[in-house]
């Protein structure tokens, strides 16, 4: 897909030769504008400029005072005007620079308000302040709607550039303006800049924070009358001669058809990548000169190997000689606000990230051997001991540890560096002695806290540098550079633990599969065998790519061992009887094994002559050759954009699975083969569409794979906002420690462009569903519970509709405006029934398509701690998507209105506030699920709306949850191997556990306690928090037993064997359970109480035991201590006909 700066240069150079030009008018810009925003143009807004703001904007906002603002460019609309209304109203003052006339009007007109709409700006003490004229560079500036002012007299707390900075050049020179405009209190201003399409090249000034979003696209009709309109805008002219400018059209639509790319659900667009990038700026922004006084720029050579990392502009590389220069790149970051990013081995994709300074670590090169007794007495368990030094690349660490016969696990690659090592680094040694970061015994680092030299773990005394401290968390930090080692500090140097080094046999065979069932079969073979039966003295890797016009697996066996005579005879091997002869077979050494993968040779004519390019991601997969998993690979091959695609499979487990999964940061460990996906082009394609469609090509196929993976590698992720979802499983169950070590040992966020961690200490994210009839007002409401959750809880919230998805979809298949679609509540009602229409068919091409949409939004709403999610056309979500999101909580809030006060909004023209068209009107009894919580939204005002969010949404965020949830333990491989046992009962052997669980469970009872007749449990585990409980709310407790244990009468049914009873034996069977006869009166209100929530088959049995006794559902609730969604058992419920029971539990757990 062709960027909007490609169009642009494609566009110029048709008219290069036509002269003279003229700039667009008002109206012809404002058409332009219009039609980049309509259909898909305006999720750039939504998902990232809006977002980006609220983000920027909150400390502003926390700090009590009033807010002014300054806006340059903003067009018909302030983009502040979008933000959740409690950050609306902190605004006081506005002013805006608008050129536009017609913008301006359109602007002005905006802050009209009238009964049916609110100021965007609702709190303003004086009215809008908007110039009709450039911002410009001088001090005088006159106002078409104000007396003349001084522009240098006015002070911000916030300026916006809002839609790029077209036509202001040389541009750090406006930024500079700005910034001279920005108020001096203590927490200062900020200038925010968001630019379409293309780098900034600010010289000389550093960014307070940098974001991209990458994935923008613009969606045009393919109609000559909208591209003509489209073309000038793109090239910002038009020709003065009439005639030339309709000879120009003519070859402006031909190149808008021919980089515009169509897709098959909307064939009569054009789609055209639009790429937004976020820079903000403080006081600090000009303080460069600073730094580069007291440490050396890098002149020559950057040692970057990244070709994406050499895109990214940084406001400069400093390469420090020494450790006070690395100690005062950190005392200068953290002195003026600004992030650092750090290069190593150079193959970081954001080593280099634009407007920010990169350190660069290559005058620290140095290996160091000390082999066994060379290093003290201390340290003489640990046997030889090799340093690295930060700058060195893996071939050196071999090499130099290869003199004396020693080597270290580090990974496949030479040239890749100490970002690698500390990140994980799986090699061909893995299987044997582990991954890189499990050698690492020790290292110095420069602590960007307090700028202080850090020694931990072992660092043999000679290496210490002078002034070195040990810190207080030594362990944890040493825990946590073991596997997310770019994020804590400025690693100087490494201390390994040295292995014997070994000889290596490589032996190669080349598979041609005539189809996808012979790739298949052979996926399966690689995976049956390798997986389970090589000795961990071998490893295999598997390359599936396309050669010749055939698909091909190649495998590569690695065989190590110290005796080199053992491996110069070939014998059969486990891959040879299967395989058959190898096509090739070597013995090398550890240095010379850097030339045997088969990338470098053995396919499309070698990759490592510098011909290409490549971007990866790699997820951890159990089993390749499972039906889901090879489906995924062997159609990814299919949609390859580039021949040269492929993917890498590389051996796991052994010695990389001994390690538990908490012992080190890197918490993948459960794992068989690591799938590198490998998006390759031609280098001198760099830059190009073919660049970034293998780039989405790699995300498209982690993001199919992510829900089928054991986790992400994350030494390859970083501020790609794309990163986000695999970020979240890079770390396994080490992620929320390693939250809470970043803020103790990163609490000014400076290395804030390593692989993404989260920012928030929540353990969990609250997604609420937002459903409800048509104008009940489910947009509105969501507004208000985020704002009242922000002023709560000082949580970071987001509301975002599902069905914005669709709307842009069928504004862009039928013309639609997107923005009066999304906006304009008269225009939603006139397209409502088309946009059903539309909705159904889609569903019914895309079987998964809400699961799509939903995971695409949460995906995107990774950085805060409650999404509230409308739109939502499904039926009953939460026992249909929590399994998607089994690590949050999922709640559905029913939103319901009478039929009068629908009317009433359906008819106003923004009364709602809300209403999506999501779904026609709704009878909730006509259900047959019950939602988790419902909203009567009858009344004037936000107040309802505020008292609902305190006493029902609040509890799900209260630290007493977290409290309750620190208290169950986490056993590994309980009952059996592999599984992670969650110890729910421990709560009760906590002190204070039973009455803090016992307490939750009252108070987020969602019904009235007097209306109980009874708390019935099963055994065993539900005993010990119903009897509890049914004390505490003084109702009787009804006892449920395995049959035989309790006098008769009774009434029994079947119950199936427990989720853990069935992992813990093959041979468990089924029981009957029974409750005694008549002891719950027919047509009481039961509420029952049980310790976890799985499979849902024992509920089902005591569900179905109440029934048979005369109870039914609509008087039943459930009460659950913990659930575990990714088991489905509210889905089971449903579908045998427990749907209606309202289920609430006080904890959700991932996995088992």
């Amino acid at each position: 897909m062709a960027t909007l700066d490609t169009l642009k240069q494609a566009l110029r150079q048709k008219a290069k030769a036509s002269s003279p030009k003229q700039p667009l008018s008002d109206m012809e810009y404002s058409a332009g504008f219009d039609t980049l925003l309509r259909g898909s143009g305006w999720r750039t807004y939504q998902d990232f400029i809006i977002p980006q703001i609220s983000q920027l904007m909150a400390p502003l906002f926390n700090s009590g005072d009033y807010i002014s603002a300054l806006e340059i460019g903003p067009g018909p609309m302030s983009l502040l005007g979008h933000l959740p209304s409690c950050l609306r109203q902190k605004i006081k003052k506005y002013t805006a620079f608008e050129p536009n006339d017609l913008f301006a009007s359109r602007l002005v007109e905006s802050f009209c308000s009238t009964s049916e709409t609110e100021s965007p700006l609702p709190c303003l003490r004086n009215p809008p302040n908007i110039h009709r004229i450039p911002f410009g560079l001088q001090d005088n500036i006159e106002s078409g709607t104000s007396s003349r002012m001084r522009e240098n007299d006015e002070k911000y707390d916030i300026i916006l550039f809002c839609h790029s900075m077209y036509g202001m050049k040389p541009k750090h020179r406006y930024i500079e303006r700005a910034l001279e405009m920005l108020v001096e209190r203590p927490q200062g201003g900020m200038v925010v800049v968001f630019h379409r399409s293309g780098t900034l090249h600010l010289d000389g000034l550093v960014c307070h924070r940098t974001a991209s979003f990458p994935t923008g696209v613009v969606s045009v009709a393919n109609d000559d009358k909208v591209l003509d309109c489209f073309a000038s805008f793109v090239t910002g002219f038009s020709m003065q001669d009439v005639d030339v400018d309709k000879a120009i059209q003519v070859e402006w639509r031909k190149v808008c058809r021919a980089l515009g790319r169509r897709e098959e659900v909307h064939p009569d667009h054009l789609l055209f990548s639009s790429p937004n990038t976020m820079v903000a700026f403080t006081q600090h922004a000009t303080m460069l000169l600073e730094l580069v006084a007291q440490v050396p720029l890098v002149t020559g050579d950057k040692r970057v190997k990244n070709r994406q990392a050499l895109f990214h502009p940084a406001v400069s590389i400093v390469r420090p000689k020494d450790v006070k220069q690395i100690q005062h790149c950190v005392q200068w970051a953290l002195k003026h606000g600004v992030g650092l990013s750090v290069i190593g081995g150079g193959h970081s994709g954001h080593c280099l990230w634009p407007n920010v300074v990169s350190v660069d670590m290559g005058a620290f090169d140095q290996v160091h051997i000390l082999t066994a007794g060379e290093h003290g007495r201390e340290l003489s368990d640990l046997g030889s001991l090799i340093i690295a030094e930060a700058g060195c690349k893996t071939g050196d660490v071999i090499l130099k540890s290869m003199e004396v016969g020693l080597t270290v696990p580090l990974g496949a690659r030479p040239s890749v560096g100490a970002g690698l090592w500390l990140q994980g680094g799986i090699g061909h040694l893995s299987r044997l002695h582990g991954l890189a970061c499990d050698a690492i015994v020790g290292a110095v680092v420069v602590s960007v806290d307090s700028s202080q030299v850090l020694c931990v773990g072992h660092v043999p005394r000679q290496h210490w540098q002078v002034g070195a401290v040990r810190p207080d968390n030594e362990a944890d930090l040493l825990w946590a550079l073991k596997g997310a080692g770019t994020n804590f500090g400025i690693v100087v140097s490494v201390t390994f633990k040295g292995y014997a080094a070994p000889t290596f046999s490589i032996r190669s065979w080349v598979l041609p599969c005539s189809d996808n069932l012979r790739a298949r079969f052979w996926l399966e073979k690689f995976d049956s065998i390798v997986a389970r039966k090589l000795p961990r003295s071998c490893s295999a890797d598997a390359y599936l790519y396309w050669d010749t016009d055939q698909l091909h697996i190649g495998v590569t066996m690695f065989e190590s061992s110290t005796t080199r005579s053992t491996l110069e005879t070939p014998t059969p091997t486990l891959l040879s009887t299967m395989l058959g002869p190898e096509e090739s077979f070597r013995v090398m050494d550890g240095v010379e094994l850097f030339e045997a993968e088969m990338y470098m040779s053995g396919m499309h004519g070698g990759h490592g002559g510098g011909k290409t390019s490549s971007f990866k991601r790699c997820l951890f997969l159990k089993r390749i050759g499972a039906v889901g998993i090879a489906d995924i690979l062997l159609a990814a091959m299919e949609t390859r954009p580039s021949p040269l695609c492929y993917f890498h499979l590389l051996q796991g487990g052994g010695a990389v699975g001994d390690v538990a999964a908490n012992a080190t940061a890197f918490g993948c460990r459960d794992w068989e083969f690591a799938c590198v996906i490998t998006g390759v082009w031609p280098r001198n394609q760099d830059g190009t569409e073919a660049a970034q469609s293998a780039v989405q090509w790699v995300y498209n196929v982690a993001r199919d794979l992510l829900s089928l993976s054991s986790g992400a590698y994350g030494a390859d992720l970083g501020p790609d906002p794309r990163d986000a979802a695999l970020a979240v499983k890079a770390f396994g169950p080490n992620r929320l420690r390693l939250t809470h070590l970043k803020q103790n040992l990163d609490p000014r966020n400076v290395l804030a462009y390593a692989c993404p961690l989260p920012k928030t200490p929540m353990k969990q994210k609250l997604i609420i569903l937002v459903t409800g009839e048509s104008c009940a007002g489910k947009d509105y409401c969501a507004d208000v519970w985020v704002s009242v959750l922000i002023a709560h809880r000082s949580l970071t919230a987001r509301a975002v509709s599902i069905s914005d998805a669709i709307k842009r979809e069928y504004a862009a298949a039928n013309g639609a405006d997107i923005n009066r679609l999304l906006c304009n509540r008269a225009y939603k009602e006139q397209h409502r029934s088309a946009l059903t229409t539309f909705f159904r068919e889609q569903a019914r091409q895309r079987p998964r398509l809400l699961e799509e949409h939903f995971l695409n939004v949460v995906y995107g709403a990774a950085d805060v701690d409650v999404l509230l999610v409308t739109g939502m056309r499904d039926h009953a979500p939460v026992a249909a998507l929590s399994h998607l999101v089994s690590d949050s909580r999922l709640l559905e809030v029913h939103v319901q209105a009478a039929e009068q006060t629908r009317e009433t909004r359906r008819g106003c023209h923004g009364g709602d506030g809300g209403s999506n068209g999501s779904k026609d009107s709704i009878n909730l009894t006509a259900l047959d699920y019950r939602p988790s919580l419902i909203f009567d939204n009858d009344a004037l005002g936000n107040e309802a709306a505020k008292d609902f969010a305190e006493h029902y949404l609040l509890p799900f965020v209260h630290e007493d949850l977290q409290r309750l949830a620190n208290m169950v333990g986490q056993i590994s491989d309980f009952p059996r191997l592999g599984v992670e046992f969650r110890h729910v009962l421990n709560i009760s052997q906590q002190p204070g556990g039973l009455a803090l669980c016992t307490s939750l469970l009252q108070t987020h009872f969602a019904s009235d306690w007097t209306r109980v007749n009874a708390v019935a449990c099963c055994e065993a585990g539900g005993y010990i928090f119903a009897s509890a409980l049914a004390a505490r709310v003084d109702v009787p407790l009804v006892l449920i037993r395995e049959a035989g244990k309790l006098p008769p009468p009774t009434v029994s049914v079947v119950k199936p064997s427990s989720y853990i009873l069935s992992l813990a034996s093959n041979t468990s069977k089924e029981k009957r359970i029974e409750m005694e006869q008549d002891v719950i009166p027919k047509g009481a209100s039961v509420v029952v109480v049980d310790d976890v929530l799985s499979t849902g088959e024992t509920l089902c049995a005591v569900l179905q035991l109440l029934e048979k006794s005369g109870i039914g559902a609509e008087d039943i609730t459930i009460m659950i201590v913990a659930e575990f969604p990714v088991h489905r058992g509210r889905e089971l419920l449903r579908q045998r006909g427990f749907g209606k029971i309202n289920i609430q539990s006080l904890l959700v757990y991932g996995g088992a």
